[in-house]
């Protein structure tokens, strides 16, 4: 990663003024650096504004200021039909190649200078545009200046000059095309163009590549997505964020998709229309590695081409925790979640929503509780994790997780693992097999804990059922940690934020809070994630609310009296992590919700 130039006055400038932050100049000056060599390479600011979405008027405003481009205020100039005339008869002018690179380099001849009576001025939203200076010979005038306007302002002058035309219905008019009235919208893919394609190409290659490089670098997911144009992009999930790893260019997207079906079990190569799952094996670095695929359908511009996106998923038994001192479980929740994954039977229930780390949670606990002399039974779709010691169903097209769950109290359990509490029906065996001395391990799709006992209501779940069948819900979310390399403090004048947020003067003068920086060891600043926890524990008194609900669950009731029991919720936890010095105010805000 290259070192930030601070003599760069631009970036500097820039950063200076708060118009762009620090990760985005040094992503930006990474990606001017990789450009150097390139026949069309880009400025500073035309980076910043093309690739992260920075301010262009802002951008181009210091850029201006900087070479000393002077700044015309449309709204200072008398913009009529006589000006707007003079205007055109230049555009009209050009040659059709230069009149279209007017429209994408947005610019205007816009009068003669008023002393200088043979000199055109020309204002343009980027004065460092490289197509300036031919557009700017093409208006044959003997002198010339180039100046900066706003592109809201030049946008709206240029739509009045050159009204924009339906390009379609002036092609049609011209009879150059022909309506597609959709019944070639089923076009074949050519299979033989497709062979030809993936045979000329390294996308075998790639595709192993990626895995291996997906693995080493502790991807959770890689994504392959069809684009428009001959484009494949690779990301990777990093942290919890996508990140683009390898855009493949001018190749068929169908080829790309082709090669990962052909080394996927269990998918159809020339399924192109419907939703496939699959999985992949592979050794790498000398360990064995399961990848679980999904195959979409999806669309683009290109209607006649059927693109997909593809989604695996590594699954890397090193990182499956067996120690549950390695959960992070702060405050209360570990003394909690203990008292209830030791009970002979009852519900031990993990809600968050997808990627939340619920199963880590699971498998974690079910290692405490698995033991010889009992039957350790597993209902997962798919089963992600080879688990030892338990016998992990296998659903497939002739047992499906409905006639699962139904078979599973023929089977003589002891303990039980459902992988998700998707229906009554699940909810209801779930909760008959606690009530009849099993100790059960699930998961739901919900907020937070108190929730969760509101959504099995709403399911039909009798309330005295829920009372006494469920042991502790854990809410569970996972926040970015900070990188141990370049975190920093935070500025004294950040320190009323803190206040602002829920920490006492106390708290702030006691405790280190730290910002992210972001070096060449982490992504911006953060480097791997920690759990926080929201442990409702159902007391009696947590039960008798439940017992007492009338028509739907008073969730406010619950976790009023949860926090009386010593909960913390999610925020709590995540600011007890703020207080350790592993992450951020941004991150616990974006991680989760304010408190009533």
């Amino acid at each position: 990663m290259p070192d930030i130039d601070i003599t760069d006055k631009i970036g500097y400038t820039l950063l200076k003024k708060g118009i762009i932050d620090y990760e985005m100049l040094e992503k930006s000056l990474r990606i001017k650096e990789n450009e150097a060599n390139k026949k069309e390479r880009r400025n500073l600011g035309q980076i910043l504004v093309s690739e992260f979405q920075a301010d262009h008027d802002a951008v181009f405003r210091e850029v201006a200021n900087l070479y000393a481009f002077r700044e015309i205020y449309l709204a200072d100039e008398n913009i009529d039909k006589g000006r707007i005339e003079f205007i055109r008869k230049f555009i009209d002018a050009l040659p059709d190649g230069i009149r279209e690179l007017v429209l994408v380099t947005k610019m205007l001849p816009l009068k003669f200078d008023e002393k200088q009576l043979d000199k055109l001025i020309i204002i343009c939203v980027d004065p460092t545009d490289r197509n300036i200076p031919l557009i700017a010979r093409n208006f044959n005038v003997k002198k010339h200046e180039i100046t900066y306007c706003r592109l809201k302002d030049l946008q709206n002058l240029i739509e009045q000059v050159i009204p924009p035309q339906n390009e379609f219905l002036k092609l049609l008019e011209d009879s150059e095309i022909r309506v597609d009235t959709g019944e070639d919208s089923e076009a074949q893919v050519d299979e033989d163009e497709l062979n030809a394609e993936i045979n000329k190409s390294a996308l075998a290659n790639l595709f192993e590549g990626c895995l291996v490089e997906a693995v080493r670098q502790g991807v959770s997911d890689v994504h392959i997505v069809a684009s428009e144009g001959k484009r494949t992009n690779f990301m990777f999930r990093v942290d919890g964020n996508l990140k683009i790893w390898h855009v493949q260019e001018n190749t068929m997207p169908e080829a790309v998709m082709a090669v990962i079906k052909d080394r996927t079990k269990g998918v159809d190569r020339f399924e192109r229309e419907m939703s496939q799952d699959g999985f992949i094996q592979r050794v790498i670095d000398g360990h064995q590695l399961r990848f679980r695929v999904s195959i979409m359908p999806i669309v683009t511009t290109e209607f006649k081409n059927k693109f997909e996106s593809i989604v695996i998923r590594v699954l890397d038994d090193r990182k499956v925790i067996t120690d549950l001192n390695k959960l992070g479980l702060q405050g209360p929740a570990r003394g909690f979640f203990d008292k209830s994954i030791n009970k002979p039977q009852g519900i031990v229930i993990l809600t968050g929503p997808t990627g939340s780390g619920k199963s880590t949670t699971l498998i974690a606990a079910l290692y405490q509780v698995i033991d010889p002399t009992v039957n350790v039974l597993t209902i997962e779709e798919p089963v992600e994790y080879i688990i030892k010691g338990a016998r992990q169903l296998k659903i497939g097209p002739k047992m499906s997780f409905e006639q699962s769950i139904r078979g599973i109290l023929r089977h003589d359990p002891d303990i039980v693992l459902v992988g998700e509490m998707r229906d009554k029906i699940t909810a209801e065996t779930a909760i008959k097999l606690a009530n009849t001395g099993h100790l059960v391990f699930s998961t739901l799709h919900t907020n937070d804990a108190p929730s969760a006992v509101a959504r099995l209501y709403k399911m039909g779940i009798e309330p005295f059922l829920i009372a006494y069948a469920i042991n502790i819900i854990v809410a569970q979310r996972l926040i970015r940690t900070l990188c141990k390399v370049c975190k920093r403090p935070i500025d004294n004048d950040e320190k009323p934020d803190l206040l602002k947020f829920g920490f006492s003067e106390q708290e702030v003068a006691s405790h280190t809070f730290y910002k992210a920086v972001g070096c060449d060891k982490c992504n911006g600043g953060y480097k791997g994630r920690a759990a926080i926890h929201e442990a409702l524990y159902f007391t009696k008194a947590i039960k008798n609310i439940i017992l007492n609900a009338g028509e739907k669950v008073d969730e406010n009731a619950i976790r009023d009296q949860a926090a009386k029991d010593g909960m913390w919720t999610l925020r709590r936890s995540g600011m007890e992590r703020m207080k350790e010095g592993i992450t951020t105010l941004e991150e616990v805000i974006a991680t989760t919700v304010e408190e009533d």
